[in-house]
């Protein structure tokens, strides 16, 4: 498996996994949503974003402008996470995964792209 591979199934697991557990609020989904000011309702909405990004992202291999367009809109999402994150006050564990999969999800954009290639 290529890296550009992996990282596309990884992206596409996280996001498909916060996606349905956002979704159905499950575990932790509503005590996070009320932290972040949410209502459950626009959290399944952020949740139903996530899963389209996850699929966007799976499509990128095949259908390049999909992906780019999926990728962007999980660019957007997490902008609006870390923003979300800092307004809180949740300090570095709260920020990390979300620069983290932004960083991922910024290499795929970069690998798709073939730049560099």
């Amino acid at each position: 498996m290529s890296l550009s591979a992996a990282l596309t199934c990884l992206i596409v697991l996280i996001f498909a996994l916060l996606g349905v557990a956002k979704t159905m609020a499950l575990g932790p989904m509503p005590d996070l949503a009320a932290h972040a000011g949410f209502t459950s309702a626009s959290y399944r909405v952020i949740g139903a974003l996530e899963l389209a990004g996850a699929i966007g992202v799976a499509l990128g291999p095949v259908l390049s402008l999909i992906g780019e367009l999926a990728g962007l809109g999980l660019l957007m999402l997490l902008a609006g996470a870390v923003t979300t994150h800092v307004r809180k006050g949740d300090g570095l564990a709260g920020l990390a995964p979300a620069m983290g999969c932004a960083a991922m999800v910024g290499w795929y954009l970069v690998l798709l792209a073939g730049v560099g290639s």
